[in-house]
Order: structure tokens, then sequence, then C-alpha cells
């Protein structure tokens, strides 16, 4: 993979001591933790020779903006108001006075300092265990001054990491659909952002219609589906370059191209001769294989993390319903036997659940199950909604949602939201236009 932008981690100095503040990411939100997030600390030269290149007022505030957004998203953390610290962000960072952070409730602190050298940004950090008066962690980065934010997502991820004892999914983004228009004349073009919303490029010019961008697992690429004269066409594109190709032109319909894990292959469903199945693509001698073969519609194909199944969902019992085969097309078994119509599965990066759709009684949700179908648990129901994509950690699913935006029903709406696996913390993703479609990318600094 091409880096996107050059970082260098540094380990100031590691902490032997053990935390005492631990995060249950498995409970929801009911306590979350008090955290105080300090503004990150710099000279006053430093503050006027970035203002000039990017126009802020104060970085150090800035980053730990984001780094404050971003833990506030998860629901496992409760940043304080700055307007109760009572000790200066310099002296804090150097040696924080753990009575002052304890007086205001705070079990963790964040500090830091950011200078500016030969025109490259160094940001240093520190994480505190407030109730212990231990440093828990210490790091700090260097890389070019335009890249600000993705240092705070990136604290976070190691802020995320070192309380929860699981990879954060912050330093990371989202492609989607975006979406402008009457419903029945859709503009639809390719794009991407920031996970937190910010960032956003885009990526076609909304000429032809454009549906399910996937990631491949170094984010480099893109798969996607296009229409040229009504014919649909699956493409790849590269992200930084701009370069996309078509992999093929298909006379039926194709739906929901995936990549396979080791990103050599490209998996989707193709219409033909009246027969939907699952086929795969060799992306470097572009051979074709057919991997089911029924006479009932089998669809929305995604592998395994090991790459050695597929889930996909097919109507062969009469209803839509969830699968999982052999990545050769061997060894079908249906795993959903709830309820309703299954659709869209997508196996977690984890490896141990499957998130889907489902309709039921008017209702869709969002749900997951085990690979084995037991566990089912419904997360969130509404009007309309569909396309889970997880996050690189296999703790939040983000999909989207269509509502009604006036009361005689006539207005129409499409926008991002996530829930974690608890299904408590729903939120809404922020996005320029409408937006649908959206896929989630690996973290970007592994």
């Amino acid at each position: 993979m091409k880096k996107i932008l050059l970082f260098i981690i540094v380990f100031l100095f590691s902490s032997k001591s053990f935390a005492l503040i631990t995060v249950d990411i498995t409970r929801g939100n009911l306590n979350p933790l008090p955290v105080a997030v300090s503004p990150i600390s710099s000279d006053k030269n430093t503050n006027n020779a970035l203002e000039k290149e990017l126009d802020i007022k104060n970085l150090g505030l800035e980053i730990s903006k984001v780094i404050e957004n971003n833990l506030k998203t998860t629901g496992l953390f409760n940043p304080l108001n700055k307007d109760a610290f009572l000790q200066k962000p310099d002296i804090a960072h150097v040696k924080p006075r753990f009575e002052d952070w304890s007086l205001i409730k705070a079990q963790a602190l964040i500090t830091g300092k950011v200078e500016l050298n030969d025109k490259k940004l160094r940001v240093e950090f520190r994480l505190w265990d407030v109730l212990a008066g231990k440093e828990m962690l210490a790091l700090a980065f260097t890389t070019v001054p335009k890249n600000w934010r993705r240092v705070g997502h990136i604290i976070t991820d190691k802020v995320y990491e070192r309380l929860t004892g699981e990879k954060g999914y912050f330093d990371t983004r989202i492609i989607y659909v975006a979406e402008e228009g009457p419903k029945t004349k859709r503009i639809k073009k390719l794009a991407i952002m920031d996970q937190d919303g910010f960032n956003t490029k885009y990526l076609t010019l909304g000429n032809e219609l454009v549906l399910t961008p996937r990631f491949n697992p170094t984010n480099q690429m893109v798969t996607y589906l296009s229409y040229f004269k009504n014919l649909p066409r699956v493409y790849l594109l590269d992200i930084e370059t701009g370069i996309q190709e078509v992999v093929g032109d298909f006379p039926g319909m194709t739906f929901a191209p995936r990549f396979s894990p080791d990103g050599k292959k490209i998996i989707m469903s193709f219409a033909k001769d009246g027969n939907s199945d699952i086929y795969t693509m060799d992306l470097e001698n572009r051979i074709v294989e057919k991997i089911t073969n029924h006479p009932a519609i089998d669809t929305s194909p995604s592998y395994s993390p090991n790459g050695k199944y597929v889930t996909f969902n097919s109507d062969r019992s009469g209803y839509q319903q969830i699968y999982v085969m052999k990545s050769d097309g061997s060894k079908v078994r249906r795993i959903s036997f709830g309820k309703g119509l299954y659709g869209t599965p997508v196996w977690s990066p984890r490896g141990d659940l499957i998130a889907f759709t489902k309709l039921h009684k008017g209702k869709f949700y969002i749900g997951v199950m085990r690979t084995d179908g037991k566990g089912e648990r419904l997360l969130t129901e509404n009007y309309y909604q569909e396309a889970p994509s997880w996050s690189p950690n296999g703790r939040v699913l983000i999909f989207y949602r269509e509502t009604k935006s006036d009361d005689k029903g006539e207005g129409f709406t499409a926008k991002l939201w996530s829930i974690d696996l608890t299904g408590y913390n729903e939120r809404l993703v922020n996005t320029e236009t409408d937006a649908s479609d959206p896929s989630w990318s690996s973290l970007l600094s592994n």
C-alpha cells in the first residue's frame, strides 16, 4: 500500500505500570469513563507559523477537540468540560497534579504538546491514570502540518487500545454514495471522507449511476458498480491517483462486488440467463469462476476474514435467508431461521459475527448473529435501512437509513448512521449530502 501520509512514531518511554482503569466495551454506555483531554500545548511561535499554513488559531486545542469528539462518539467515554480544568496544559503535560484532576472526577488524563520544526509537525502525547497517579502511555508523532487531524485520530486509537485492550477505528475512512436531487432523479457520486465526516472528497462526477463501493484490504483500491449506457460495469478505482479501470462488462445485472481478504479476487452476484448466481473474478488473469449453481437467487456475498468461507443470501428455501459455504462453493448451509427476510450479510473482521439486514412486518432491522446462526440480536429498527459495514475492530456498524422528510410522506432523505454491538450507541454520521451504501476502511496507520 502507498502510505497516504508519512508518519514517524516514537515511543518516548514505555511504562511498566499496569493501569487500574479498564473500559468494558461489551456493556454499552451506562457508565462512560470520565476522561480529561487537556488542550495540547504549543509555544507562541509555533502557533503563529501554523496559523499561516493551516488558518487556525490554536492547533493544540483543535487536535484535542478531534480526540475528545472521537472518544465521546464511542459512548464509552465522558470527556469532561475544559472550563473545569485547574491545571495549565503545558504544566500538566510535564507533571500532572493528580489531586486537581481527581477533584473534577477525571479517571484518565490526556496531555500533549506540539512543535513545528523545519516545516515538520511534531506532536507528543501522554495518557495518565489519575487514580493510580501513573503514566500509562507516551508517544510522539512527526508528520506534515496539514496532517494534524490524522494525528488526533491516531492518538485516539492509541488511547482506545490502551484503555479497552482492543484496536481503535478512528484513523479510518468511509467511502459511500453521495446523493442529491429528488428520489426519482437522484444524482449519485462516489465520495470518501474521514470516519468523523471531515475531509470529504468526491471521486466521480455523477454522470453515471454508481452503487456499492467497497475497499480492498490495503484501502488503496475501491471496487464499485456503475452503469454505462444502462449496462452494468464493475470498476476498480485507485483512490490516490484517480485512475480507474473496467473489470468487466456484464450483459445481465451485477450486484455488490467485494474484494477477497487478500485483495486478489472480486466476488459478486451476476444474473445470467434469468438466474442469479455468485461468481469470482481473479484480478490478475481476469478468469471468472461460477461458485453457486442453483435456480434460486443467490446474491450479496461476503468473505470470512481468513478467506475460507463466504456468506450470502438466497431464496432457495422459499424466502430470502442467509447461508454460509466454503469459498469454492461447497458445503452450503443455511444459518438464519428467524421470522422475516434476511439480506446483505457481512462477515465481521474479527470473524465471530455476521451482520445483516432483516425485513419483518414492514420494518427494517440491522442485526448480528454468530457464524452458525445462533445468538441473533437486532440492534436497530426503522422504516427503511440496510447495507451494514463493519469498523475494522468489529465493534461498530455503519449503515444507511432512508426517512420521510415531511408529514405527508412526500419528502425523502438518506443518511448514514452508526451503532455499536451493544445496541445503545446509535448516532447520525455527518455527510455533506444525502448518503448511502457506506463501506468502512481498515486502519490507515497499520
